[in-house]
């Protein structure tokens, strides 16, 4: 059996209060989720693995920085969830956030609905309450309004997906497996609305798809970095309920599109900051030093905001820091900049009201891996104190 999923997020939700584009009253109870049959590891396939998969957790995740005409620049995230649980109805879950530089401004919404959208083998298409999801093989669309702001962007992938791990396949231990492939440089062109106000933007993003049969414990922190001579690096680094360290692991992508892989001795993190969260009292890190020796880098993070964080408690039971960040730092003795996103998960206490365990199956037996070679109506609104804004790079 799995372990017990008493505290943490996104309870995985099986019950909504209402498919509807205001998010539900209050966080969904948990039900049973049943032991799903052992499939043995299925390589992955393009534009199969692109389409929605019948096990217990999924996600397709969007993360990205957009320049307007006049210079004005933005950060977005947008992301759906589905969530699978025996004979219980499938949900979907999607957030929407922007930071707001030209108003020094963070806002954010969410969304649920119920039912299946499993079936197409060779593209995702959800429809989450009205906001919109839809690709194949690295040409993705992503349409979703509200009153305050909303996203209609075209994003094409630059570079091949990256397989993490080596086979796109990684194990969180007790609490299960995952598939896992990014798509580490999408350029990214359409609008972006505030309001009435339509803003032509153009960019760059990041794009994660996770799913596998595993359930979500502990917390984590992610960070993507996009870096101005055309390479990526992924970090990832989760901690178990008692705050012990879990899986770490990072992927390192050249400008080749090549991918290597990084154990956790391979890289180092420091927070060299903290924010307290007015909104939910959580205490998150803020401003990081990450290190990659064998790679001569040495970068320095900085949030664009400080108050980046989305209070999803209506649809995944929980408060996140998910936030854009400027690059600043070397590469051997060559100064070197980018953009990047990082993800905060588990500082916030759940708000989730579990009625009834969530379970799964044991682990599967890990695959054989190659030789390392080469995730309201109007929304929330934080404004936030000025702060001048750093340079942007778009691809």
């Amino acid at each position: 059996m799995r372990r017990a999923l008493a505290h943490h997020v996104f309870a995985l939700a099986v019950a909504v209060a209402a498919a509807c584009s205001a998010p539900a009253a209050g966080p969904p109870d948990m039900v049973v989720a049943p032991d799903p049959a052992l499939a043995p590891f299925q390589p992955l396939t393009f534009p199969r693995d692109d389409a929605p998969h019948d096990n217990l957790t999924e996600w397709w995740y969007y993360t990205g920085h957009l320049l307007g005409d006049d210079g004005a620049r933005y950060g977005f995230e947008f992301v759906v969830f589905q969530v699978v649980r025996g004979d219980n109805p499938v949900v979907y879950l999607a957030h929407m956030a922007v930071t707001d530089g030209p108003r020094q401004r963070f806002w954010h919404d969410q969304r649920a609905r119920l039912g299946s959208q499993i079936g197409r083998l060779d593209a995702v298409d959800l429809d989450v309450a009205d906001w919109h999801l839809t690709g194949a093989s690295g040409e993705d669309r992503i349409s979703a309004r509200t009153d305050a702001y909303g996203l209609d962007l075209r994003l094409t992938a630059t570079k091949l997906p990256v397989l993490h791990d080596g086979i796109g396949y990684i194990s969180f231990g007790p609490v299960g497996d995952s598939y896992y492939y990014s798509r580490t440089r999408l350029a990214v062109e359409g609008t972006l609305f505030e309001g009435e106000s339509a803003v032509p933007v153009r960019g760059q993003a990041w794009m994660d798809h996770q799913w596998g049969d595993f359930l979500v414990v502990g917390g984590w922190d992610w960070y993507s970095m996009q870096l101005g001579d055309q390479t990526e690096l992924m970090l990832f680094l989760t901690r178990t309920p008692d705050e012990r360290p879990g899986l770490t692991l990072g992927t390192y992508v050249a400008a080749d599109g090549s991918a290597r892989e990084l154990p956790s001795e391979a890289f180092a993190v420091e927070a060299t900051g903290r924010w307290r969260s007015p909104h939910t009292e959580a205490s998150y890190p803020s401003g990081w030093r990450v290190t990659v020796p064998e790679l001569e880098l040495g970068l320095g993070l900085t949030p664009t905001l400080l108050d980046q964080e989305l209070q999803a408690t209506a649809t995944t039971g929980v408060a996140y820091w998910e936030g854009q960040v400027v690059v600043h730092g070397t590469r051997g003795d060559a100064p070197i900049d980018g953009l990047g996103y990082v993800e905060l998960t588990g500082y916030a206490p759940a708000r989730a009201r579990p009625s009834r365990v969530a379970r799964a199956s044991p682990a599967r037996p890990q695959p054989p891996r190659p030789d390392a070679a080469a995730r309201g109506p109007g929304g929330a609104l934080h404004k936030q104190p000025r702060r001048t804004p750093p340079p942007l790079t778009v691809v």
